[in-house]
C-alpha cells in the first residue's frame, strides 16, 4: 500500500487518499467535470468540514441539506456542489447499508474481477467507466488483483497511472489529446 497517492498538492489529502479507502472512494465520486487536483482534495476538505470524521456511516447520517450547505461552503468542494453532495452521501449510504460502512469490503471477498466490477457498478454513479478507473487504482496502488483483473484496465489515460506530480500534468495532457481522438 503506498503512503501517498499524489493526486493533489496537498500532501495532508493525498495521504488521506492512500490509507482511507473511504475518502479514495470520495475522491473517485468527484473526479468528474473537475480536475483531478480538485476532485481529490475534496475528501480532506469534506473530512475538515465534517469535524475531522469521513466515513460512510457518518456521511449517511449527515442531513441532505446540511451536507450540501457543507459542499457549497466556499470554496465549493465541486463545481456541481449540490448534485456532488447527493452523490456521494447515495455511495455513503450504500456502502453503509450493504458493506456494514467498510469499503473494502467491496473487494475482500470477490473471486473474480467481474464480480469485483458488477459490485462497483452497483453503487450509485458507478458505470463501467468509473469502475474500471476504481479497479485500476485498487490493482495498480493496493495489490487488489482478482482473476482477470488485466481485462478491466482502462484502454485510455487515466488517474491510476498517477505516481508523482509530473505524472499528473502528463496524463492531463495525454487525456487531452486522448478525449479528441474520440470525438472523430
Amino acid at each position: 500500500m503506498p503512503e501517498t497517492l499524489p493526486y493533489t498538492d496537498d500532501e495532508d489529502a493525498n495521504r488521506l487518499l492512500a490509507n482511507d479507502p473511504f475518502a479514495l472512494l470520495v475522491g473517485l465520486v468527484l473526479y468528474q467535470q473537475v480536475p483531478i487536483e480538485k476532485a481529490f482534495m475534496g475528501p480532506q476538505v469534506l473530512k475538515d468540514r465534517l469535524g475531522g470524521t469521513l466515513d460512510a456511516k457518518t456521511v449517511t447520517a449527515t442531513d441532505p441539506e446540511e451536507l450540501e450547505t457543507i459542499f457549497r461552503e466556499r470554496p465549493a468542494i465541486h463545481r456541481f456542489p449540490a448534485n456532488m453532495a447527493k452523490r456521494v452521501q447515495g455511495v455513503a449510504a450504500y456502502i453503509d447499508t450493504e458493506y456494514s460502512g467498510d469499503p473494502t469490503l467491496l473487494w475482500a471477498d470477490v473471486d473474480s474481477a467481474e464480480d469485483l466490477s458488477k459490485r462497483v457498478q452497483a453503487m450509485p454513479g458507478f458505470g463501467e467507466y468509473k469502475a474500471k478507473v476504481y479497479m485500476a487504482v485498487l490493482a495498480r496502488n493496493f495489490g487488489v488483483t482478482p482473476n482477470g483483473w488485466e481485462k478491466f484496465l482502462p484502454s485510455w489515460p487515466n488517474v491510476s497511472e498517477i505516481e508523482s506530480a509530473t505524472d499528473r500534468e502528463n496524463l492531463k495532457l495525454r487525456k487531452k489529446a486522448w478525449k479528441a481522438t474520440q470525438k472523430r
